[in-house]
């Protein structure tokens, strides 16, 4: 009796069980891990290369009442390192900490060796005629890109050459061209929307601009293949009023604050479509 009265409880339970009811509570706690999702770590801070022109030996540009550019472009650099560190979205490495002279390719190789996802190089400019004044920004020009590409993919400078992930040295002569140029040809573009963004943030916050702002070079630090870079020209320390506003701090803060939502916009974050 007692055998069959195990038997009626046991075929309850499988009733049960078959309409959900009464699984067992190991099974609940696998169904229940099974339908909880892995969270999805958070992307990777993106990692801003700050290029403070000059320094050490090299004063850069001197202004009417003797202010130093590589004094200026430090403390402005400085205002922008916190302004990107600050919402914790980006990480912030600098070409030179003090006032120390840093070789213009050796810029370039500590933002390759970090893995920089972007290159900006701040510097204020001089002119012989004191009434220029404004902000510029300047990326690599056709001519110079496609120097640095053949010279990047010449066999004798292949060595230790790592593009797009790929190492030059493993390639053959075609291929190495063809990684170099689609790479050069990808970063210059990245470049041109970043110098383009710059302009209008800038404008949008009264920040003075030159005429055709946006302006092409081959500048040394502009040369790397795989990182979007740009060098922004704040102002001319050859005019007074230029000068005078680059040694202010809320006027630094000021530049600090819309080359941070450049930055923003660059990366699509849609923080940069407020005004700084």
């Amino acid at each position: 009796m007692a055998a069959l009265h195990r038997r009626n409880v046991i075929a309850g339970l499988a009733g049960l069980t078959a309409f959900g009811l009464g699984a067992p509570a190991v099974w609940g706690n696998q169904l229940a891990k099974k339908s909880i999702a892995k969270p999805t770590p958070p992307p990777r801070p993106k990692l801003v290369f700050l290029d403070p022109g000059h320094g050490g030996k090299d004063p850069g540009a001197l202004g009417v009442r003797g202010t130093k550019e590589k004094v200026v472009v430090m403390a402005i650099a400085r205002e922008l390192q916190r302004e990107l560190q600050a919402g914790g979205r980006y990480r912030v490495m600098l070409t030179r900490a003090s006032d120390s002279f840093v070789a213009l390719r050796e810029r370039v190789a500590r933002a390759q060796a970090a893995k920089a996802d972007l290159f900006l190089s701040l510097h204020a400019d001089a002119h012989p005629d004191s009434d220029v004044r404004g902000a510029s920004v300047y990326t690599l020009s056709e001519e110079a890109s496609d120097r640095e590409a053949a010279a990047l993919a010449a066999r004798e400078n292949r060595a230790d050459a790592v593009v797009s992930g790929m190492k030059l040295a493993n390639q053959s002569d075609d291929v190495a061209r063809t990684l170099v140029a689609m790479s050069q040809r990808g970063t210059v573009n990245d470049s041109r929307r970043l110098a383009e963004t710059i302009v209008r943030t800038f404008g949008r916050n009264g920040v003075r601009l030159l005429p055709r702002t946006h302006r092409q070079a081959g500048f040394a630090v502009l040369t790397s293949p795989d990182i979007p870079a740009a060098l922004v020209e704040l102002g001319y320390l050859s005019n007074p009023q230029d000068e005078k506003l680059l040694t202010v701090r809320q006027h630094q803060a000021a530049l600090a604050r819309a080359l941070r939502a450049s930055v923003d916009a660059h990366f699509g974050s849609g923080i940069a479509t407020r005004k700084a």
